[in-house]
């Protein structure tokens, strides 16, 4: 077993290679360490194996110093099965552009001084170049009149030595300044492999002097050498000598242009003296390192240098598919290495999927990575990029050796920060090589109480297509998981030849995790788990287990493929189980109970005697044979959960027997079990026997759950049926219904009626009829409610239902004698969501005995039948009684407005629609005189529509005098208004109310004489239709408004004047009262209270 593990050694990582046994194993580490250079570069993220029995492992994050950046490009080890270094993969390493090798050419002649700022000068500019493998590396050549190579290229391989030697670095002296010599000696042989010069790296010559040269005439041959080796040259010219002697610098300043390279301004320099050298240090630094390639303004600077190649990889049949998640200012990429060469996808090549004007960055296209293979043999390549517009996108295409992407569909997320395409997996259930199936995982789901559970999609692979086909589904319990987090196939799991899935959630269980195992069908993954192995029953104190997974290996030899997981620290291996079928089936002999023969004796006592014959046979799913034993653990058991003892083993085991066979696999093994029956007088109840059996603890297989694990066998008691042993009935079966009706007149369900009554005869004319049975089919309107017996003490019925209104009655199992009879009676009641026009009910009654006359044992009952609504109607009204002014007083105003509310109820158990509700209202009397008038319907769940009172009736309304001696007014002696409402459906319990609002005019009444009279409305519902019968009228109310005459009192003048004399003389009592009791008086004060008051 390989364990990556990336966090190894401060984030450097290493591979382990684990050798796994039947215990915990050690594990070799490969030490790695050093081939990364001392880079945290996590080796062992990513592991893929090769088809050469070895594997690559990658560091994604694996860096280089370039200058004062860190790029993140990536790369890969190639390794045996050894853990030997075969190679390095590193497709998008790129070298630095401090790549450089640099001399500096320095003028020691006795001009130059003070020589101690020549130094100073050379510290300061060393400080600023980038010393170290793969960088910079600086060689030193002093010359006046002659040469002295001070160092050579590498010579000092850091910036410590470099410095320390620029330190002790002491003048040549000399009368003369030979710079063509140097120059020519620099560019031919100081930057040569011999002086430590390297192929590839960007040459510079950095010439510093004080004065013409001595040999100005072989300067341009020099010069010219040094195009030909590709160095580009800096001159600085020190003027120093000059302004001390005061003499013109300007053909020096000449000189020391021509030697530098084009354009002056940017290789040339001149400073006033010695001293002014560190004053050009910064700018000459940044002009030197300004040679690395920069792009334009509006672009990045980045395209593979932050690639991190390995994050994710593939293995293809002809090389490796790489994930470049942060390639392109991590937008993302691929790069496929393979026998077709080397093939990056360019910036460009996503533009449709990624456009810039999304402003898509940090998409992380290659976060995952995965290729399909299609049904017509075309390959497919799958990146997903789960940053995509937050939601994550996978991406199928195809990559041409130029590297030109040709998009075939694109898989969108739904969810924000759910990363939709962090995990791929392409899945060949069948193993043919055609891919069926695409897992997407997106493990930041969010489910149910925001949590985040983690979903993984399923899409079934078309002709060139895929097309949703739901997802995983793991444990519904709301938790943080995380499920999808690591997705792996592995070939054969169910061991039926299809491959299935397993999915790690490693934040399941408070971190602990836990892995899932689905099992394939074919040409889909079955969306529910088989298996949930949580870390927790692993022990050891895992902690986010299910964080890495592989299944693809058998790792103990036993032809089934082992699944290895990974967790913090640890990586555990799972043991695939054989998957056993065992069948079973079990005889007796003899094959029935006799009542009255006993052959044997048990306990003292005659007994009839049988033998059970148990045979066992267990075969695998595997096509391949198996050469293993089966350890089973079985129980007989006989009349189990029932009390009483009729039956025994011989053994002594009493009712329970537990024994264990082992036999091998694909053969057969049986065991007999003789037992004995003492009590034989139940003999209707037939005698059980149960067989249950499971494997060992101790094995390592499984039972296969499609197969059961349980057989019962009933035992019946012996069929007296003569000396043929056949027995030959005659079942004969009737059965009247206590409802009639007919096409032209069917019966009536009247409301508070639900149930039917069928009389049942069954008559046995014949030999004994073995395991009678009575079948029940009703039609859908009806339910079985009950069943009695007429007789209990005859023949026991015992019914159960089938489904579907059916039903099966068994008549006195086992047996129902020759020449029984059985009656009962079977109660329907009649359904209330499902009304048809017809009560069907149809009775059949079998045996397994031969059957004489067939055609008695079959009655169908069908009846038509409607139903009456269970309606009711009611009012209320806020005017009961109105008593008018009385003759000769009215006013020609309207009378009062009055309030009428009619409510229908459903009080039925089914819903009602297309009911009327009717209303008759006496609008006009005679000469069309408006007696009431309706200003206003309101109605919920109802159409209304009023009807103005009819033309050319026949009705004559009933003249003013005649009022004296009628007491009510109605439709037949007035003309009315109908009111027509279509109520809306009425559910079982629910109401429909109509308000009416009405106004009685006064005016009916003026100069007319009467007492009383009563103003009637009726009210009615019709309608219905369909199963429904609503007689016409039904429910028929009236709404009466009685109205009376008020009588006009005479008063008399004499009892007015009366009244007045009588009040005025009650004041004047009154008023003498209060006198005399002194309420009037006043209280004269004394002479000293108004001294003392004044």
């Amino acid at each position: 077993l390989l364990v990556g593990a990336p966090w190894d050694g401060n984030g450097q990582g290493d591979i382990y290679k684990c050798g796994v046994g039947l215990q915990n194993s050690s594990c070799a580490k490969a030490n790695l360490a050093p081939w990364l250079r001392s880079s945290a570069g996590h080796l062992g993220m990513t592991l893929v194996d090769s088809k050469d029995g070895g594997f690559v492992a990658c560091a994604p994050l694996w860096s280089q110093e370039c200058g004062t950046s860190v790029f993140s490009s990536g790369r890969c080890v190639q390794l045996n099965e050894e853990l030997q270094l075969m190679g390095t993969i590193a497709p998008t390493a790129q070298r630095c552009s401090t790549y450089m090798d640099i001399i500096l050419v320095l003028d020691g002649s006795n001009s130059i001084y003070p020589w101690e700022e020549v130094q100073a000068f050379l510290g300061n500019i060393l400080g600023r170049f980038f010393i170290g493998p793969g960088q910079t590396q600086v060689g030193v050549l002093q010359y006046g009149e002659r040469l002295v190579q001070e160092w050579a290229l590498g010579q000092h391989p850091t910036s410590q030595r470099l410095l320390e030697a620029a330190r002790n670095l002491t003048r040549q002296e000399g009368r003369e300044t030979r710079t063509a010599m140097a120059i020519r000696q620099a560019c031919t042989e100081s930057f040569s492999p011999a002086q430590g010069g390297r192929p590839g790296a960007t040459r510079l010559l950095l010439v510093v002097t004080d004065g013409e040269s001595h040999d100005g005439d072989e300067l341009p041959a020099a010069l010219a050498e040094c195009d030909r080796h590709n160095v580009t040259r800096y001159a600085i010219a020190v003027l120093g000598h000059y302004l001390r002697r005061q003499q013109d610098p300007e053909d020096f300043i000449r000189e020391i242009k021509s030697i530098a390279s084009d354009p002056d301004e940017k290789y040339f320099f001149n400073v006033t003296d010695e001293a002014a050298l560190n004053d050009i240090v910064d700018a000459l630094g940044d002009r030197i390192f300004s040679l690395e390639g920069t792009n334009g303004d509006n672009e990045s600077a980045f395209e593979l240098e932050m690639s991190q190649i390995g994050f994710s990889i593939h293995r293809l049949e002809d090389g490796i598919l790489f994930g470049m998640v942060g390639a392109y200012d991590w937008e993302g990429g691929v790069l496929e290495e393979s026998q077709r060469g080397r093939i990056v996808s360019p910036r460009e090549a996503f533009q449709e999927e990624f456009p810039l004007e999304l402003k898509n960055h940090a998409a992380y296209l290659g976060y995952s990575v995965s290729s399909l293979q299609l049904p017509g043999g075309q390959r497919l390549f799958v990146a997903g990029a789960p940053r995509f517009q937050h939601k994550g996108k996978v991406v199928l295409f195809q990559l041409d050796p130029t590297g030109t992407v040709t998009v075939a569909q694109a898989l969108m997320g739904e969810q924000i920060g759910s990363y939709f395409g962090s995990e791929v997996l392409a899945l060949d259930l069948e193993g043919d090589g055609d891919s069926d199936l695409l897992l997407v995982a997106a493990p930041t789901y969010l489910g149910g109480q925001s949590r985040e559970t983690g979903r993984v999609y399923v899409y079934r692979v078309g002709q060139d297509r895929l097309s949703p086909a739901g997802s995983l589904h793991p444990e519904p319990r709301p938790q943080d998981s995380r499920f999808g987090s690591a997705l792996g196939a592995v070939p054969n799991l169910s061991q039926d030849g299809l491959a299935g899935a397993v999915v790690g959630a490693p934040l399941e269980d408070g971190h602990r995790g836990a892995l899932y195992v689905f099992h394939g069908a074919p040409g889909t993954l079955l969306p529910q788990y088989k298996q949930r192995i949580e870390a927790a029953a692993l022990g050891w104190n895992l902690r986010y287990f299910g964080i890495s997974v592989d299944g693809r290996v058998d790792m103990d030899g036993d032809g089934l493929v082992d699944v290895a997981v990974g967790a913090q620290g640890a990586a555990v291996v799972l043991r695939s189980r054989r998957i056993v079928q065992v069948s079973a089936w079990m005889s007796v002999e003899p094959a029935a109970v006799s009542v009255t023969r006993r052959n044997c004796q048990r306990s003292g006592s005659s007994a009839v005697c049988l033998r059970a014959r148990i045979c066992f046979r267990a075969g695998t799913r595997t096509r391949n044979p198996v050469d293993m034993d089966i350890d089973l653990r079985y129980n007989v058991s006989l009349e189990e959960r029932i009390p009483g003892s009729r039956a025994a083993f011989d053994s002594g085991a009493r009712r329970l027997l537990q024994r264990r066979i082992e036999f091998p696999l694909g053969r057969q093994s049986c065991i007999r079990v003789p037992f004995h029956v003492l009590d034989t007088s139940d003999y209707l109840r037939p005698l059980s026997l149960t067989l249950t059996w499971a494997l060992d603890a101790a094995v390592r297989s499984v039972l296969d759950e499609a197969f059961p694990t349980t057989i019962h066998k009933l035992i019946p008691f012996f069929k007296d049926c003569g000396d043929d042993d056949e027995c030959v009935t005659d079942l004969v079966l009737k059965a009247t219904t206590d409802i009639v009706g007919s096409r032209q007149s069917p019966h009536i369900l009247r409301k508070g009626r639900r149930r039917m009554l069928v009389a049942v005869e069954l008559e046995n004319r014949e030999e004994n009829a073995y395991n009678a049975s009575l079948w029940l089919q009703l039609s859908g309107n009806l339910h079985f409610s009950s069943l009695v017996l007429q007789d209990p003490s005859t023949v026991k019925l015992e019914c159960s239902a089938l489904g579907g209104h059916r039903q099966r009655c068994s008549v006195g199992y086992p047996v129902f004698h020759s020449q029984a009879k059985v009656s009962f009676t079977l109660e329907l009641e009649f359904s209330c969501s499902i009304l048809l026009d017809r009560a069907e009910v149809m009775l059949q009654a079998t045996s397994d005995s031969t059957e004489a006359t067939p055609e008695d044992n079959v009655v169908k009952l069908s009846v038509p039948i409607r139903y009456e609504p269970d309606l009711f109607l009611s009012s209320n009204t806020n005017l009961h009684r109105y008593e008018v002014h009385p003759l000769g007083t009215f006013t020609h105003s309207s009378g009062p407005e009055f309030t009428t509310m009619v409510k229908v109820q459903n009080f039925g158990c089914y819903p009602i629609q297309n009911v009327t509700l009717h209303m008759a209202l006496p609008a006009l009397g005679h000469r069309q005189a408006t007696i009431l008038s309706v200003t206003h319907v309101l109605a919920d769940n109802a159409t209304c529509v009023l009807q103005p009172p009819p033309e050319g009736t026949q009705v004559v309304p009933v003249p003013p005098e005649d009022l004296l001696h009628t007491d009510r007014l109605d439709c037949s002696n007035t003309w009315c208004q109908e009111l027509s409402c279509l109520l809306g459906r009425l559910e079982r319990g629910g109401g429909v109310s109509v308000h009416l609002l009405r106004t009685l005019h006064d005016s009916f009444f003026s100069g007319v004489k009467f007492r009383s009279m009563r103003i009637v409305s009726s009210v009615w519902l019709g309608g219905a239709g369909g199963a429904l019968v609503l007689e016409e009228g039904a429910q028929r109310r009236e709404l009466v408004l009685e109205v009376l005459q008020g009588r006009r009192v005479p008063v008399s003048l004499w009892i007015l004047g009366g009244s007045a004399l009588g009040g005025l003389l009650l004041l004047a009592l009154l008023s003498l009262g209060l006198w005399r009791l002194g309420f009037f008086s006043h209280r004269k004060p004394s002479r000293e209270e108004e001294d003392e008051d004044e």
